[in-house]
Parts: structure tokens; C-alpha cells; sequence
């Protein structure tokens, strides 16, 4: 380094200009009263109060879509508190259905029907709950929830439909008809 102000780096963007020259590089006035009291300590104040907001308009209430999801979940407790007993009983859920499809035949896996009935209708129940308690935690954040309810039904209603197809298709009579 030869000395001097050649050494240095020149500066870009006022980063070694005093507070004058940046002011005059803005055509902004120098504060009068503030350069005389710029020695002063700043006074210690306690901690500004936070502001409270003045509207609600910052989250809106969702009315409409608190309305559309209680309606959809109680239709949901419905459809469940009608299907659960038919599910349960899926023999004659499974007849019922032979007999509505015109096929002339009777069902008789008595053993698979039962099981799969019944798993159906727990997967039935637990598939409402889970449902209503998304929804529910939704609602209470103040999210759109409207959509909860028909992805759970969705969902709920695809796994039921596997548990009762699965002894249906596997009964002799329905294989017998198929394969005609």
C-alpha cells in the first residue's frame, strides 16, 4: 500500500459519504433542531403498548362456509347412523341387493360377509369421526372447511365399497352369474 486515499476503494452508493453529502445528494433540508440535540440520551421510555386492531374485516367470519360444512356433516351422520345397521346385518344387505340386481340366486358366504359387513361399518363410523374432528379443528381456526366433509365421504365411501365387495365377489352364486 503506497498510502493515501489512493489505496482505498472509491466509494459506490454514499457508502463513505457523511450524513451532509447524502442529504445534499437527496436535496433533502437538514434537520435544524435535530443536530443541535443529537448529543442529548435518548429518554428511557417502558414498552409501547401493541396496537390493537381497529376492524375486523382482517379475518373474515365464513359464515357460508361454516353453514355448508355443518349441513354436510350432519347429512354424513345420517347416511352413517342408516348404513351401520345394514352393514352389520350384510346378509341380508347382500340378498337385498342380488334380489334388486335381478339375479336369481342366494348368497351364501355367510362367513366373509360378516366379517367384511362389519369392518365396513367401523370404517364407516371412524371415517364420519375423523371427518367431523377435521372439520371441527377448520372451523375453529377459521379455515375454509366446506371441502372436509366431501373428501372424507369421498374417501369413506371408496374403503366401505371394498369391504362389501369383497364377499360379494367372492360368493358362489354372484361368480356363477358373472361367468354365464
Amino acid at each position: 500500500m503506497s498510502g493515501g486515499d489512493d489505496a482505498r476503494k472509491r466509494p459506490q452508493y454514499g457508502e463513505y459519504a457523511t450524513p451532509e453529502q447524502q442529504r445534499a445528494a437527496i436535496r433533502e433540508p437538514a434537520p435544524q433542531a435535530s443536530a443541535r440535540m443529537t448529543h442529548l440520551p435518548t429518554p428511557v421510555t417502558g414498552p409501547l403498548p401493541l396496537p390493537h386492531p381497529t376492524t375486523s374485516a382482517a379475518r373474515p367470519s365464513r359464515t357460508a362456509d361454516r353453514i355448508i360444512t355443518f349441513a354436510l356433516l350432519v347429512y354424513g351422520l345420517i347416511t352413517v347412523i342408516s348404513g351401520v345397521p345394514q352393514l352389520w346385518n350384510f346378509t341380508e344387505l347382500a340378498q337385498t341387493t342380488l334380489d334388486l340386481a335381478g339375479i336369481d340366486a342366494t348368497f351364501s358366504n355367510f362367513a366373509q360377509g360378516d366379517l367384511w359387513g362389519r369392518i365396513g361399518a367401523i370404517v364407516f363410523v371412524v371415517g364420519w369421526m375423523l371427518t367431523a374432528v377435521l372439520s371441527w379443528r377448520a372451523v375453529a381456526r377459521g379455515r375454509l372447511s366446506w371441502w372436509i366433509p366431501l373428501v372424507g365421504a369421498i374417501v369413506t365411501f371408496l374403503v366401505v365399497t371394498v369391504c362389501v365387495m369383497v364377499p360379494l365377489y367372492s360368493d358362489p352364486a354372484i361368480i356363477a352369474y358373472i361367468t354365464r
